[in-house]
């Protein structure tokens, strides 16, 4: 199926589950922009680079490979790294807390945005971040914006580092995003903003496959 759907939103809004199961809906390719972020967040934490050395994170997301697997069975897709699965790495508390740092610097986004357009090539695909409908893919075929609460995005987030183990305190997972609320929205390059375009969806009261069906019913109705 030849459509381009751009997917976005802040923090913990639903727009990785969103995306991923209308991806598999259609049988078309699903990109999470924001892993390649998170990718390159983990790597510099790796080399120990100063979040001031903008030219040395530029650099590191220029030569660094970020590929994506397949979407299986468990609503979930495989992240890798220069070839080493990093899944589970790029979603940690310590990666939240730089991320928004790394992707505000512009040449960084630069770079990330020619990966991403390289990536949507193909045939299909269904894209999801913060500044997809607005730069990456302006011309998108839909644009959906996801949105919640504050509230409703910080509990989604908890349990799901609940889920994988990790012990946080709610109050921080909640102060984390509402920090990167503000760093995506004011940021000069590329902040997050809803496209004039875009169709918003609020997912406060609503289970992802709701919003899976919501989003399928406007293809028929608006591709």
């Amino acid at each position: 199926m030849e459509i381009s759907i751009a997917i976005d939103g802040p923090s913990g809004s639903g727009k990785s589950t969103t995306a991923r199961r209308v991806a598999q809906r259609l049988n078309i390719y699903y990109i999470d922009t924001g892993a390649m972020y998170r990718a390159v967040a983990l790597l510099s934490m790796r080399k120990n680079i100063d979040l001031e050395d903008k030219d040395e994170i530029s650099r590191l997301s220029k030569e660094t490979n970020i590929e994506f697997g397949q979407i299986t069975g468990e609503d979930s897709q495989k992240v890798f790294l220069n070839n080493e699965e990093v899944t589970d790495l790029i979603r940690t508390n310590e990666v939240d807390e730089i991320v928004s740092e790394v992707a505000s610097i512009p040449e960084v986004r630069e770079i990330m945005l020619n990966k991403q357009r390289e990536l949507a090539r193909k045939s299909g695909v269904v894209m999801e971040g913060r500044d997809i409908g607005s730069r990456v893919l302006p011309g998108a075929d839909l644009k959906i914006y996801l949105t919640a609460s504050l509230n409703t995005r910080a509990r989604r987030r908890f349990r799901e580092l609940k889920e994988k183990g990790k012990q946080i305190d709610f109050a921080k997972v909640k102060d984390n995003i509402r920090l990167r609320d503000e760093q995506d929205k004011s940021r000069s390059h590329s902040p997050l903003v809803r496209p004039d375009d875009a169709i918003e969806i609020k997912t406060d009261d609503f289970g992802p496959n709701k919003v899976v069906e919501k989003i399928i019913e406007l293809i028929k109705k608006e591709v």
